[in-house]
């Protein structure tokens, strides 16, 4: 699977106690804690706390969104009606909330407060209920003391965790016959639908002007922004899962987006959240705005992000 390179308060929310209260910063209000004293590395080579900063109240509103199809598919595949699923890795709760309907209880895990904080936000607005807040990192899953789930989900977060170990976890909290799924958008191969009219969203250019304000090597969080070399299909055929079998759903080809929406998602990037801008974000937003203009006199743009690429591994049933 390919990640595109555009590319958490009503509800309860589990927490985890961190040694490093500067690093991960205490979830919203509302939270609940895990009771006991196991203390956790504040930092792991697959996930740095600070990645998302500043980036997650942009997120809703500047990630395409995946197939219209996507929440109805999940459910059956999984045969979800009356049983739970997990979303690892949820952010604002794009997924989570969709699914909510179609289970007896969602649970969304992130270890960024303010995307649970959106989350939670999110599900309210959506009158969704059922849905449970947790705030931890996927590799600590089989410490959560979470239960067993029908399905377990991944949307374009796989690749910060350490992938085969916390498959092999996923393996363990899946109940016999459950699906796990990892979703992105995928461009590459997929027929290009006709578009609004509207001219395409410049990627390209958007990235030269990255690179002009943050340097070609970009930044996320405290590291360098990049991406696993190794196919998550072949990290998957090393663990109990064996190798998953790709679908893709018809992705949203009528998507027009405003000069405010394409800012909100160069800004929900990992590379490009606001803090690593410091005192240079204005100049960069007036930059990147007139860009924008100079290309689409009108502000609209069309945005395809690509079918919905889901990766489908089951565990037996006995």
């Amino acid at each position: 699977m390919s990640q595109r390179r555009t590319w958490p308060y009503s509800a309860p929310i589990v927490g985890e106690t961190f040694a490093d209260s500067l690093l991960y910063p205490p979830p919203p209000r509302g939270v609940e804690h895990l009771s006991d004293t196991r203390r956790i590395a504040p930092v792991t080579p697959s996930y740095d706390p600070t990645l998302f900063r500043g980036a997650a109240a942009h997120y809703l509103r500047g990630r395409p969104p995946y197939a219209r199809t996507l929440p109805e598919f999940l459910a059956r595949e999984a045969n979800l009606r009356g049983r739970r699923a997990l979303d690892v890795g949820c952010g604002p709760g794009t997924v989570a909330v969709d699914l909510a309907p179609h289970g007896r209880e969602v649970v969304g895990l992130d270890p960024d407060g303010e995307m649970l904080a959106e989350a939670a936000r999110h599900a309210e607005r959506r009158g969704v209920s059922n849905v449970r807040w947790v705030f931890g990192r996927a590799e600590d899953l089989g410490a959560l003391d979470l239960g067993r789930f029908a399905l377990v989900t991944f949307a374009q977060s796989f690749h910060w965790t350490d992938r085969e170990a916390v498959a092999e976890v996923v393996y363990d909290l899946l109940e016999p016959g459950g699906v796990l799924a990892l979703i992105g958008h995928e461009v590459h191969g997929r027929p290009q639908p006709a578009g609004p009219g509207s001219p395409p969203i410049p990627h390209e250019a958007i990235q030269a002007l990255l690179d002009r304000h943050l340097g070609a090597e970009r930044r996320a969080g405290h590291g360098a922004w990049t991406l696993p070399a190794e196919r998550h299909e072949d990290v998957l055929a090393r663990t109990r899962f064996g190798r998953p079998a790709a679908v893709f759903l018809e992705g949203r080809g009528d998507l027009v987006q405003s000069v405010d929406d394409v800012l909100a998602n160069v800004h929900s990037m990992s590379y490009a959240a606001p803090p690593l801008f410091g005192d240079r974000l204005g100049a960069f937003d007036a930059d990147l705005r007139a860009l924008l203009t100079s290309i689409s006199p009108s502000g609209t743009f069309w945005d395809w992000p690509g079918d919905t690429e889901v990766l489908l591994a089951r565990k037996p049933n006995t």
